[in-house]
């Protein structure tokens, strides 16, 4: 019989069953969206050296395409354009570099290197070499900072691992003023003042974080208070009172005018945080604080709420991070000598760009974010929370308690078991065990029946144990009296059992070294009782 061909097999429309659900997009946040756009790509793929510091030039004019500058072994690598393509490479001397920085102008960039020198190069002419050398450190220059507020060009701070502090006037190549121990231990976090060009801010491997005053000279730290963790990175946010360290795996954000008040602590890495960077977002103009661990990822922090808004997952793990001053280029740089770079798609910037010229004005309009619902006591989710939820004040608190683990021969004792429970505490070999399953055998009367009914394997075990433990002051008025017992019921089968023989000359041989021990005390302690005797006198 030929197929009915005028009907299909199959519904020409699906169930909506059997649609995909969208309900993970309707889930989806503005701000998880904007990180989203970003096209991840490598910008470098060259393992062996670790890419230790990254740094975007200030943004001179409107449009500008992003320079940026990455410490990278010996020498430093500078990439410019949209997107970013490598330009140039700036030597430093055959030394490890460190560090880069770019005047607030973008025309100069310093450096430091692995003997204390800081460079100061051309950002367009580098290949010229360097126009200012500065030297006063003994040992790697980690922290090496233009100022960022007021347009100074003539000055420049720089800390390194000898923990000392410079401050220098670039165009004489001399120190300002230097501080030869602003720390206790190497100085490896630095940050200038967007509030003021006479602030910095250092954090060292003492724990410690201090804010110095320029105009003040060497006369000691303006500010200085704990972080708790060796300090890998310290920035200011972009008001200026508030400041971002990183130490451990906790980002801790300070109010510096409220006199170093913790404000948050942030732990939402499971590794070291090895650096911070602020970004800029191009749909709301908000700033975020972007962090970068070992343990792969780069964490956006939202400082107005104190909330974390977005990661981003890296192959590997990252010592660096840097965005552009246009917030549409984010780089990381890996200990394994890769730079990860994410721009921001052209498609979303256009229509970001879009949409807020329909919607006019000088406030851009932000999609309200969804509220969350309040929990009510007449909600069923409201008695179901469970013991995750953090109790609020007037709440009764209910603790679980603890469920107790038993030992295998309490178990058996509870039984009756009796031999069993021996047998088991004697395999286990803890004599505070065993010894506390002894005692309770002899206060029911069965310890005695119980080594009657021993074979010979468990008996080597009860054997070996008095060896190794009757002579311990704490367990031996039992123990020695248990073997003398042990000895006199199991006679016959130790003569008759080549390893029970073992056992026995073993313990044999334990309480004659024994007794020859007692009786050198004894000799010990009647050599001294006539001294102790005429000293009481």
């Amino acid at each position: 019989m030929a197929a009915d061909t005028s009907k299909p097999f199959f519904p020409a429309a699906p169930h909506s069953a059997l649609l995909p659900s969208r309900s993970a997009a309707s889930r989806a946040t503005p701000e998880g969206s904007y990180w989203r756009a970003f096209r991840s790509s490598e910008l470098v793929s060259d393992a062996g050296f670790p890419v230790t510091d990254l740094a975007f030039a200030p943004a001179v004019a409107d449009g500008a395409s992003p320079t940026l500058a990455a410490s990278w072994s010996t020498s430093l690598h500078v990439f410019s354009g949209d997107p970013l393509e490598k330009l140039r490479r700036i030597s430093v001397a055959g030394d490890l570099a460190f560090s880069p920085s770019f005047r607030c102008d973008g025309a100069l960039l310093a450096a430091g290197d692995k003997k204390g020198v800081v460079r100061v190069f051309r950002a367009d002419k580098a290949a010229a070499g360097a126009l200012r050398t500065l030297r006063a450190h003994a040992a790697e220059t980690r922290v090496v900072r233009y100022p960022v507020a007021g347009g100074d060009k003539l000055h420049l701070l720089t800390a390194g691992d000898d923990a000392l502090l410079a401050y220098w006037d670039v165009p004489s190549e001399t120190p300002v003023f230097s501080v030869p121990a602003a720390h206790r231990d190497y100085i490896r976090g630095g940050a200038a003042s967007p509030a003021d060009h006479n602030i910095f801010a250092t954090g060292s491997y003492d724990r410690s974080v201090k804010l110095w005053d320029a105009r003040t000279g060497n006369t000691g730290p303006s500010l200085s208070f704990s972080h708790g963790e060796l300090v890998e990175s310290v920035l200011f946010l972009p008001s200026g009172g508030l400041l971002a360290t990183a130490g451990g795996n906790v980002v801790k954000i300070w109010d510096v005018i409220g006199g170093g008040r913790l404000v948050h602590s942030v732990e939402s890495h499971v590794k070291t945080v090895m650096d911070l960077a602020l970004c800029k977002m191009v749909n709301t103009g908000e700033t975020r604080l972007l962090s970068a661990g070992i343990d792969g990822y780069v964490k956006s922090f939202d400082f107005g709420k104190l909330k974390m808004t977005h990661s981003l997952r890296y192959p590997q793990p990252l010592l660096s991070v840097a965005c552009s001053p246009c917030g549409s280029v984010v780089v990381a740089g890996s200990a394994k000598g890769k730079i990860y770079m994410g721009n921001r798609k052209k498609k979303a910037v256009v229509e970001e760009e879009e949409g807020r010229k329909s919607v006019g004005g000088e406030i851009d309009w932000v999609s309200p974010e969804p509220e969350k619902s309040v929990l009510r006591p007449n909600y069923f989710r409201y008695f179901r929370r469970g013991q995750n939820e953090k109790a609020k004040e007037g709440d009764f608190v209910i603790e679980k308690p603890k469920k107790v683990k038993i030992a295998e021969h309490d178990k058996l004792l509870r039984k009756f078991r009796h031999k069993d429970a021996l047998v088991s505490a004697l395999a286990k070999n803890n004599p505070r065990s065993v010894v506390a399953v002894m005692e309770e055998l002899v206060a029911r009367r069965k310890l005695m029946r119980c080594i009657g009914n021993l074979d010979n394997e468990e008996l080597g075990l009860l054997l070996e144990f008095l060896h190794r433990n009757a002579t311990l002051p704490r367990y031996a008025k039992l123990l020695l009296c248990l073997a003398n017992k042990v000895v006199e019921m199991r006679e016959a089968d130790i003569r008759s059992d080549e390893k029970l023989r073992v056992h026995m000359r073993n313990l044999k041989r334990m309480v004659a070294e024994e007794i020859q021990i007692q009786h050198t005390l004894q000799g010990v302690q009647g050599m001294i009782s006539p001294m102790l005797a005429l000293a009481t006198r």
